[in-house]
């Protein structure tokens, strides 16, 4: 009797979580994006206000505080490096995803979907653990809350490279909610708790993002999905649209690592160090892209990717005082590393961890990520007063307040610590919203219908050109 028992509830286990798919969205959808979107509206209400610089009373702190000039408002020093952020989140993540032949409306139409939902519910949740005002209870948002939401939504951009063409907008909006309330937690303790610098994001945004990613994608592991193995790759024009996203994340890198750090020669450093860092691993790229096909051909993949290493692996370091070589040999072996896991990791981690790692985001984010915070901690453990000045290293590690005792190889060993957080939160994160994620009520579309736009969008083409596609 029991064992009779046990059978059918196995049965009806199965047969729960392998039936017909629906994924007909047109209920889901709307309800979830008009019900988020007046549930942020509702929670700007009570909570969000202007800051001093950008609210109309700056008049008067100008006078207050003998201010001469608008230019020391903080919107003159960071609206720049928050524009080319800005169009990283936007264009070059979205575009970056397009290689896939028949997927390009769901990369950059899903991208543009949850970033819009993910800035929202960023500002409100980095606000409430880092600037909520005790006495108001009120979070007062700038120009540099911006980017930081900005930020906060490309660990999930990230985590949607893992599971592109597998899952459906309902389960993105649902992955961005957990994903940005687990990045500001962690970030809180990253940066707030330990202590730790990141001012490019390598533990807190990339290193998470990449292992919050793969364990939803470990998660929904897809054993039939060879039934959409003719929809994975890439054709000539859907390549070269992927290329745009790589060129617009790479020439603005520069900005994303240095566009929290502090006004003065943090900023200057971070950016000097990233476009050389960016420069280097170009180079090694396309060499062993080279070297590893028999006659020496270049693989486009990895052109696309792990070009983007060095920026990734240099955000921790950006703003210390690694020196310009030394950003040129981080560059240097992070082109050799990410290629070589697109080459040989990727399929180990397909066949045998069983993670369908779509974009690759192993390769350009989170080995990377852990590579920067390694370099992270031992630059900061190296960290002196004959190179750095006694003011310089007070500056560069913010030693103040509760922390003005802390010395450098405390700091490392912070540092290290801190990438462990970013690892545990990503991996521990993923597993759990990946589960509620495999429950059959988000629409995804079946094994045989992955990677194919027509699942989701409207694509008006004729249909000899989609037969051509299927052959």
């Amino acid at each position: 009797m029991e064992r009779n028992s046990t059978n059918y509830i196995l049965t009806r286990h199965t047969y729960y979580f392998s039936r017909q798919k629906n994924t007909n969205i047109r209920l889901t959808l709307p309800v979830v994006c008009f019900v988020w979107q007046i549930a942020m509206i509702i929670l700007f209400g009570v909570f969000i206000r202007y800051d001093k610089e950008s609210n109309a009373h700056w008049v008067e702190t100008k006078a207050h505080d003998n201010i001469t000039s608008d230019i020391e408002n903080d919107f003159y020093f960071r609206y720049p490096s928050f524009q080319d952020v800005h169009v990283m989140i936007f264009v070059g993540f979205g575009f970056l995803m397009t290689f896939l032949k028949r997927y390009s409306f769901g990369a950059v139409g899903f991208n543009f979907l949850i970033a819009s939902f993910g800035l929202q519910w960023a500002l409100l949740m980095q606000g409430w653990f880092h600037s909520l005002d005790p006495q108001t209870g009120k979070i007062f948002i700038g120009v540099e809350s911006l980017i930081n939401a900005d930020f906060c939504v490309a660990g999930c951009l990230i985590a949607y490279g893992a599971v592109l063409g597998k899952v459906s907008p309902v389960q993105l909006l649902v992955m961005t909610l957990f994903g940005v309330t687990l990045f500001a937690v962690e970030e809180y303790i990253i940066l707030n708790l330990l202590h730790a610098r990141d001012a490019g994001g390598s533990m807190v945004i990339h290193t998470f993002g990449g292992y919050y990613g793969l364990a939803i994608s470990r998660v929904l592991y897809r054993p039939n999905l060879h039934q959409s193995k003719r929809m994975q790759g890439s054709v000539y024009h859907s390549d070269t649209f992927a290329m745009i996203g790589t060129l617009f994340l790479w020439m603005f890198w520069p900005s994303f690592n240095s566009a929290i750090t502090d006004h003065g020669d943090g900023q200057h450093r971070a950016v000097i160090n990233t476009y050389l860092c960016l420069a280097s691993t170009v180079l090694t790229t396309v060499a062993i892209s080279s070297l590893s096909q028999k006659t020496g051909k270049l693989d486009m993949v990895h052109i696309q990717n792990s070009t983007l290493a060095g920026g990734v692996a240099l955000g921790t370091a950006a703003e210390f005082m690694i020196s310009p070589y030394g950003a040129l040999i981080v560059g240097f072996f992070c082109g050799i590393i990410s290629t070589m896991g697109y080459i040989f990791i990727s399929p180990f981690l397909e066949k045998t961890l069983k993670i369908q790692d779509t974009c690759g985001i192993h390769n350009l984010h989170a080995m990377p990520g852990v590579i920067g915070g390694i370099v992270g901690a031992i630059t900061a453990a190296a960290a002196s007063e004959s190179v750095y000045g006694k003011q310089g290293l007070i500056n560069t590690f913010d030693f103040t307040g509760d922390f003005k005792d802390r010395t450098v190889l405390t700091q490392g060993g912070y540092q290290a610590a801190g990438m462990c957080v970013s690892i545990v939160f990503g991996v521990v994160g993923g597993a759990i919203v990946g589960s509620i994620l495999k429950l059959p009520i988000w629409g995804d579309p079946a094994d045989e219908n992955c990677f194919d736009d027509e699942v989701y969008w409207e694509v008006r083409e004729p249909a000899t050109h989609h037969l051509l596609f299927r052959i």
